[in-house]
């Protein structure tokens, strides 16, 4: 994705993708994935269900699909397909008795998950499409502005990148949450919605979300069950295998992008304000989580002790990682990964933060975030 004048090369290979099998692509809305799909599917018949003329006409008879593909078409693309499921049986039959390989696209994977919805039997593969990532946008890359606007590519080379971050929030409100029906209580939602980006990067303390945000528990439950299947939100799991120290077992939450992120609390993250080290953090966390999804598949995690110590990511279960936004590491800012050092579990331990150069302490490697990243897409933490 790009501004007038950049042309931003994404990681995913759609077409060496769909050569194999069909895919699901899902992302949150503004992640790029129109302007990928036609910049590496020219050609392709595309059906958006945005559309309303081709919503309705689906709607009314979806073997109108099989009506109108014709011989030449051995790639297909369905446009968030999530609002018209049933036309999934029709994507079924095609795959089965032409080979035709389709791309499904969606914003959400809330329809896809519930009512039986016939999701291919095993005939379509899975990927996420992320924001823009540091491999992806190497020169122009500027850590400063990655933090202040997000990655979406629409605001990351934005002219007025405030104003279109509220913009998106107030767009997500209406077209995610309204237009699915998932809630009729559209202010209720709105009022969680800021006490939860409020709770990004934490173990998450529902009754205080449900009381800050004045709806019930259960209530609480639902609406973070509606962040995460819209991808607004990815849940991280607690690393469960040290032995030495017992961990914590219940999950972190991080929004999608750090600037979407800071709208919805109504902050701005800049270097040297105190929200900086979350910002960085959760910024850190979109990099790992998309080089999981393009590269490596391995499970991401976080450890924590119900004594204190805390390492914020445990990737694959080779590698901890701590981030600090600082660029003079102390001894004090490495103790939770030296614990979990002495679990001798991992192959590595590594503090990413700010300082200039890297260095060793005691068996942990303090890490500039640029040395970390290139590291991290060169495929070195294995």
């Amino acid at each position: 994705m790009t501004d007038r004048a950049t042309f931003i090369d994404r990681i995913l290979d759609l077409r060496g993708l769909l050569e194999k099998k069909s895919h699901f692509l899902l992302g949150p809305r503004q992640t790029g994935k129109s302007f990928l799909i036609s910049h590496s599917l020219k050609g392709t018949r595309v059906y958006d269900l945005l559309d309303t003329a081709v919503f309705l006409a689906f709607s009314h008879n979806p073997g109108r699909l099989a009506q109108e593909i014709t011989a030449k078409d051995r790639l297909v693309v369905i446009d968030e397909i999530q609002r018209l499921p049933e036309l999934l049986n029709e994507v079924h039959r095609l795959i089965e008795q032409r080979g035709i390989r389709f791309l499904l696209t969606g914003s959400s994977a809330r329809k896809l998950r519930r009512g039986g919805v016939n999701l291919l039997g095993g005939r379509a593969r899975t990927k996420y499409l992320h924001p823009l990532t540091y491999r992806e946008l190497g020169e122009h890359f500027d850590l400063q502005r990655a933090i202040a606007r997000g990655l979406l590519p629409a605001m990351y080379f934005s002219d007025d990148s405030r104003a279109d971050l509220e913009a998106y929030a107030g767009t997500y409100l209406q077209q995610e949450i309204v237009a699915e029906g998932a809630t009729r209580n559209v202010q209720a939602f709105s009022r969680f919605l800021k006490v939860a980006a409020l709770c990004n990067g934490t173990i998450v303390n529902f009754t205080k979300v449900a009381n800050d945000a004045q709806v019930p528990r259960t209530t609480v439950y639902e609406y973070f069950e509606i962040l995460t299947d819209t991808l607004v939100l990815h849940e991280l799991p607690a690393w469960r295998k040290s032995k030495k120290r017992k961990p914590l077992v219940a999950s972190k939450y991080y929004f999608f992008d750090v600037g979407v992120a800071a709208t919805l609390q109504g902050r701005e993250f800049r270097l040297g304000t105190p929200e900086f080290g979350e910002a960085l953090e959760t910024y850190i966390m979109h990099e790992l989580r998309s080089y999981s999804d393009y590269i490596s598949g391995e499970p991401l995690a976080y450890w924590r002790s119900t004594s204190g110590f805390e390492a914020d990511f445990i990737l694959g279960d080779h590698t901890a990682i701590e981030v600090k936004s600082k660029n003079n590491i102390s001894a004090q800012d490495l103790k939770s990964l030296q614990a979990l050092a002495e679990e001798k579990q991992l192959k590595r331990y590594l503090c990413v933060c700010l300082e200039p150069r890297a260095r060793e302490v005691s068996g942990i490697t303090v890490l500039p975030y640029r040395e970390f990243l290139d590291a991290l897409w060169g495929k070195e933490y294995r």
